[in-house]
């Protein structure tokens, strides 16, 4: 089983950036921990600042080369139509995650443009939202 896992803005940042809301954990301990708890899985890891490079990289997952992809697109989540569309395109499912729990945050947090073109979204589990969503895309594709 091939995952593709997408991250947008700022998550390079994890384990810095505001570790009061966002924790301690880095995206690399993220990335390790998916690879140890789901060794039969053969990940590819993306992050980028740049809504086109996003958009680019989930054009990766057309016609079929992954089985499933989750992404985290930070703040894109709010207003990107583009990578709405760009995940709408795609035939595999694809999971949102995000780690904090954008529904008791600022108004503007409250709303993702993403999650309806989305399989599931997954919110407010700190870095467990991804291993539940690869938990998800794995027993779902047995």
């Amino acid at each position: 089983m091939r995952i593709l896992v997408v991250n947008g803005p700022n998550l390079n940042l994890l384990g810095k950036r505001e570790p009061a809301v966002y924790g301690t954990t880095t995206l690399w301990d993220i990335e390790s921990r998916l690879k140890d708890r789901f060794p039969a899985v053969k990940f590819e890891f993306f992050q980028s600042n740049s809504e086109g490079a996003l958009i680019d990289c989930l054009h990766k997952a057309m016609d079929g080369a992954f089985d499933g992809v989750v992404i985290n697109p930070g703040a894109y989540a709010h207003y990107s139509y583009a990578i709405r569309d760009a995940i709408s395109a795609l035939q595999t499912p694809v999971v949102e995650v995000h780690l904090s729990n954008v529904h008791a945050r600022e108004q503007f947090r409250r709303h993702s443009v993403t999650a309806s073109v989305c399989k599931g979204v997954v919110v407010g589990f700190g870095s467990m939202s991804y291993e539940f969503a690869v938990q998800f895309l794995v027993e779902s594709k047995s």
